[in-house]
């Protein structure tokens, strides 16, 4: 059956700078030429319909000692948790990832642009160009006096996750363990509300996704912002540790706030396998029950591209025409499509950051 041509698509999560900073290729060549290695880069999005999103920046632990792919087919899992990391080597990791996206603009010649404003994005929507956001995955390299935050802040930061799943001096994440609920432990420290006040003094939108229930409701009460997680599915219908409640559904809907359907298939399936041969209606399971619980107006994707095993009937950014074809099969409407696909997700930013 041939493809619909692509609808435009805003991601709330991929780690293609990562990929991009452990490769052997000079990265900007790699991602504005192509280099058809992992999910994503610029040749490929554009025939998938990618039009922009958030752009990790995540500082790697090393090797935990286990092999992960393999404890994440058991029935039941629980992955080790490695240890905090030094602030030191942390800042420098971010520094390096920053500049990658920064050189990436630079060469793309107008191509490619970080985008401070929602404004900027609708702009890069309009002319095809890539509207990348500058996100942190877990504050490692921020400092507890969040000097670092001010200098991301001027280069362009506009998202962060406190956490990534290991603890940091912020606070306290999800591990990845199966069957679950994300209430996992303590939530944010000191430090952490006050990172969370920093941010919405700055603008800058807060992503949930990796905080455990106590972080979530930690920020929830403090933030003035929209309530977002970038890429997180529906416990509900998976019952592991990294996706959310009906509770925090609602909240999120209560702020206005903003769900990125994660295409991770161990936070799809029901069975929290890490299989790439899990159906696309799983995935729309999710954004039924998503959209059930936040409203139409709070739902998107967030991929996880180049970060996560992903359903084989997507395979790569190319892919995504494929994934909105079952959306409409199941009976999405176009303006429900478009709202899904990228409209969503320029309006919490706007909601979040102004205009």
């Amino acid at each position: 059956m041939p493809l619909s041509s692509p609808m435009p698509v805003f991601d709330g999560h991929n780690d293609v700078l990562l990929r991009l900073m452990r490769g052997k290729i000079p990265p900007e060549q790699a991602f504005l030429e192509g280099d058809n290695l992992g999910h994503l880069d610029w040749p490929r999005m554009r025939q998938g319909g990618f039009v922009g999103g958030f752009f990790a920046v995540y500082v790697p632990s090393e090797n935990v000692g286990v092999d992960v792919d393999t404890l994440m087919t058991h029935a039941q899992y629980d992955v080790p948790l490695p240890p905090e990391l030094p602030l030191a080597s942390s800042q420098q990791v971010t520094v390096h990832m920053s500049s990658l996206l920064m050189r990436i603009e630079r060469a793309s010649k107008g191509e490619v642009k970080i985008c401070r404003t929602a404004a900027d994005i609708r702009h890069c929507i309009d002319q095809g160009k890539l509207a990348a956001i500058l996100h942190i995955e877990g504050a490692e390299g921020i400092d507890p006096d969040l000097h670092m935050l001010d200098v991301l802040y001027e280069g362009g930061l506009r998202s962060i996750g406190p956490v990534w799943s290991r603890p940091n001096a912020f606070g306290h994440g999800v591990p990845f363990r199966y069957p679950s609920t994300p209430d996992t432990g303590p939530g944010l420290t000191d430090r952490g509300l006050e990172l969370v006040r920093a941010c919405n003094r700055l603008k800058i939108m807060i992503d949930l996704s990796h905080l455990n229930e106590k972080g979530f409701w930690d920020v929830a009460r403090l933030s003035d912002a929209p309530l977002v997680a970038t890429h997180s599915n529906a416990w509900e219908i998976c019952r592991h540790s990294r996706n959310l409640t009906d509770k925090q559904l609602d909240a999120i809907r209560e702020s206005r706030g903003m769900v990125g359907v994660n295409f991770a298939t161990s936070f799809i399936r029901p069975d929290g396998q890490r299989n790439d041969h899990t159906p696309l209606d799983e995935m729309i399971r999710h954004m039924d029950h998503l959209i059930e619980h936040v409203g139409v107006d709070g739902v998107g994707f967030g991929s996880d591209f180049d970060g996560a095993t992903i359903p084989a009937e997507i395979g790569d950014v190319r892919g995504l025409p494929r994934l909105v074809d079952a959306m409409r099969r199941h009976g999405y409407d176009d303006a429900t499509l478009r709202k899904l696909c990228y409209e969503n997700w320029v309006n919490v930013l706007e909601r979040t950051w102004g205009r």
